[in-house]
């Protein structure tokens, strides 16, 4: 969103740079993402001082002065204006200037006088049309002042990266709010360069259907345009906007166009309100019509192309035809021109996402689209259709005649009560209801006290502000998120436990740590596969373009790197995922603990000038240690593996210790030898995914029930229908409930995907020796609905299956 600076001046005055402003929007509201200044092209004129003036002794109109610019000396500068006045002070382009259309000044003859620079004109400044004299500046300023001094003429250009939960700051009007909430500075929603309104021009309303003296609105989708207002304007004339008008739209990038068709982009840019201008004369029957669209309808948009109207989005028409593109862009048959005496000007409010569809139907993008889709302020329609009104007739003439308004005002919004003990907790400072209540107000909130709270009701314009959290969030920023503390504070962020397999890792990570090994975090991937090594199509580095299957792979080659720079005692460990290939179509995943150390077990001392180094048993003892802090409570036991370097960890084949031979077939004379470790923590993919697969001495599956609680597993959210049925089921006191249910998962089959207990009853109709349990079964096809015939079928075999092996029955209706 690009603003500018003395645009904003317009809603909130102030005496702050721009600097200041971009600097406070982004510690309180929206980034500031640019900060560009305008008029620069001025930078290098000054103010200078005719001392005298003469005619030009070969020249009629010509003028021979002398001109005082701050420099010490008298300049002779030939003029052709015709009301160079002696005493007078005018801008001034010294020698080597460049002017704003790209002419450098330079030193020449004109006519057989030297001429010393020029003094300029404000259409030569670029400030105005005028051309027919130089211009005149009433100020004190010395001789050689800048201009830019001088003239109110420098303006900032700031470009805020604004969120899609704030189109409230899409325009000048809502960033003025939030400065004036944050300055805490007076603002008025009326700019100051448009005229007061009048209120006693005559509005025409009706729910669905109006009509005034000089056009009729019609709505009949109300769904996607909830609110239509059409704006008579006659006896306009259209031409060149005045200066300050231009002037405000190229000051944020917009070139001018006409005085009609620069209001609507002054109230578009200023007020956030997209609206268009129709020659009220082109639209057949003089009305407007909103509809959907109707089969092979097309229309010529402003930019001269053709486009197919889609079934189902919404078009503005008049009596004959589509007009314009709701919320996009207007017709081309129905624009205003230089001929036009008459404007029907829309003001209306466009559900987002109708004018979504519309816009990606067509394939175009807005600035009125981009506005509409992301919500406009309801609330103030008419106030803003009377403010475009009268900026209308300010620029280009003509009278304000009616008013159309077809449709329901927006309703109030809900109420949010905030609690200030709440806000306390959140924010971890007190703050006292009162400025709370002040800086909601500030906002545009209304503030009402109660037992309970604060009772707050958002402005219209304000669609982000549901929830109390919402308006805590509010006071924050404008308090200032740097006077917050940033101290740690006990609290408990969810009811959710963590999951085993990460606290298996922290319990394993402070282990490690503890004992004094380094902690890496490489990428998964190494530069050699076997056959069913998973291998990445876009590799990061064309030279490891396959997942590793082992953790020791890796910090083997973190090991061999700081060998090559002559550090030998290392203590490495990564806890990561490792891709064990089948030749499924999905490698299983697993996450490992790996651990290497080699070099001196602990460091030199006076005492003991070479340490004894790492062996196998140390890294026995690290295995043991790791094992324990995974898996406390379960008993870990080591044996000699295949080689008398290669030990396997006896926990149901969870890892293995040993040598890394792909280290000692590297190592340096002066290195001793490298062991390490790698255990299976859990499973990130399900066993049925991929069976494991061994590669050496890798480890065996991860088959023990704390694994089944470890482990991951990833699928898609259903396409099909689920069945539920209940079954009321008489169950002796012998048999207890987990038998009942492990009997009807076995029975119900693969389609069988919940089974849940949820009642149990003893009284009448149940025998004394048993009770009544609930069970409600879910069945679900991965691909297809379940028919009738075969939820009966597993139903009648479930309970064949339960009075056969349990003696369970069903209980009597």
């Amino acid at each position: 969103m690009i603003v500018s600076h003395e645009w904003l001046k317009q809603f909130v005055p102030h005496t702050r740079s721009a600097q200041d402003i971009g600097d406070a929007l982004s510690r309180h509201c929206v980034t500031l993402d640019n900060l560009e200044r305008l008029g620069g092209e001025l930078a290098s004129f000054v103010v200078a001082q005719v001392v005298e003036a003469g005619r030009h002794p070969n020249s009629d109109h010509l003028w021979v002065t002398k001109v005082d610019d701050g420099s010490g000396l008298l300049l002779d500068v030939v003029c052709g204006a015709p009301n160079v006045v002696v005493g007078t002070k005018y801008p001034f382009a010294r020698t080597g200037t460049l002017m704003p259309g790209g002419l450098k000044i330079e030193k020449r003859k004109i006519r057989g006088e030297t001429s010393n620079g020029m003094l300029c004109s404000a259409r030569e400044l670029g400030l105005g049309q005028e051309h027919d004299g130089i211009l005149a500046l009433e100020t004190d300023a010395d001789p050689g002042t800048p201009l830019l001094d001088v003239l109110p003429l420098a303006d900032a250009r700031l470009d805020l990266d604004v969120l899609p939960n704030r189109p409230d700051l899409l325009s000048h009007l809502g960033v003025a709010r939030e400065i004036a909430a944050v300055l805490g500075v007076p603002m008025t929603a009326h700019p100051a360069d448009i005229a007061p309104t009048a209120v006693n021009v005559p509005v025409h309303s009706a729910p669905s259907n109006a009509a005034g003296l000089h056009a009729t609105v019609r709505i009949d989708d109300a769904v996607s345009c909830p609110r239509y207002i059409a704006a008579v304007i006659t006896g306009v004339q259209v031409g060149p906007s005045p200066d300050w008008l231009r002037q405000r739209l190229e000051s944020i990038g917009q070139r001018s166009i006409s005085n009609v068709v620069d209001a609507t982009n002054y109230v578009l840019h200023g007020l956030g309100q997209p609206v268009h201008a129709f020659d009220l004369a082109k639209l057949t029957g003089k009305g407007i019509v909103v509809r959907p669209t109707i089969q092979g309808e097309s229309i010529v948009t402003l930019d001269g192309t053709t486009r197919a109207l889609a079934i189902g989005t919404t078009v503005i028409c008049d009596g004959d035809r589509p007009v314009a593109l709701a919320g996009v862009m207007g017709g081309f048959d129905s624009e205003v021109t230089a001929s036009t005496t008459d404007v029907l000007l829309e003001v209306a409010v466009f559900e987002p996402r109708f004018v979504r569809r519309v816009r990606r139907a067509v394939n175009l993008s807005t600035d009125a689209s981009y506005r509409f889709e992301r919500g406009v302020d309801g609330g103030r329609t008419l106030d803003i259709a009377r403010t475009a009104a009268t900026l209308i007739t300010q620029v280009a003439g003509g009278q304000v005649v009616e008013f159309i308004d077809v449709g329901e005002p927006r309703q109030s919004r809900s109420v949010v009560t905030v609690r200030p003990s709440r806000l306390g907790r959140v924010l971890g400072v007190v703050v006292a209801p009162s400025e709370i209540r002040h800086r909601l107000e500030s906002l545009g909130c209304t503030v009402v006290e109660d037992a309970h709270g604060l009772v707050v009701t958002p402005p219209t314009w304000r669609h982000d502000l549901l929830l109390e959290v919402d308006l805590i969030e509010e006071v924050a920023r404008l308090v200032g998120f740097d006077s917050l503390p940033d101290e740690l504070r006990p609290f408990r962020p969810g009811n959710a436990p963590d999951h085993p397999l990460h606290l298996a890792g922290r319990r394993v990570r402070d282990l490690l740590v503890g004992m004094g090994l380094a902690e890496t975090r490489p990428m998964p991937f190494t530069s050699t596969g076997e056959e069913h090594t998973p291998r990445v199509r876009n590799p990061l580095a064309d030279d490891e373009p396959f997942l590793r299957a082992s953790i020791l792979d890796t910090l083997a080659r973190r090991a061999e790197y700081n060998l090559t720079r002559m550090q030998g005692n290392l203590r490495l460990f990564e806890i990561g995922n490792v891709f064990l290939g089948t030749s499924a179509r999905l490698p299983r995943e697993e996450v490992h603990v790996g651990a290497l150390i080699m070099g001196s077990r602990r460091p030199a001392h006076f005492t003991e000038p070479q340490p004894p180094a790492f062996d196998l048993w140390d890294a026995k003892e690290i295995a043991g240690r790791v094992l324990a802090a995974a898996f406390p409570g379960q008993a870990a036991t080591l044996s000699a593996g295949a080689t008398p370097s290669i030990w396997t960890l006896a926990v149901d084949g969870l890892g293995h210790v040993g040598r890394v031979e792909t280290v000692a077939l590297d190592r340096p004379v002066w290195a001793s030898e490298a062991f390490g470790l790698e255990v299976t923590l859990g499973v990130m993919t399900s066993a049925d995914v991929a069976p494991p697969r061994t590669n050496g001495h890798n480890a065996a599956p991860f088959a023990r029930e704390a694994s089944a609680s470890a482990g991951i597993r990833f699928q898609g959210l259903p396409t099909t229908p689920a069945v539920e049925i209940d079954l009321a089921l008489l169950v002796p006191d012998s048999v207890d409930a987990a038998t009942v249910e492990q009997a009807l998962r076995t029975a119900g089959g693969e389609l069988l995907e919940r089974v849940s207990l949820f009642d149990e009853f003893r009284g009448a109709g149940v025998p004394a020796t048993h009770r009544s349990l609930g069970w409600r079964l879910t069945f679900r096809h991965p691909e297809r609905t379940l028919r009738d015939k075969e939820i009966e079928g597993r139903r009648a075999r479930l309970l064949d299956l339960l009075d056969k092996e349990l003696g369970i029955r069903p209980r009597a209706t």
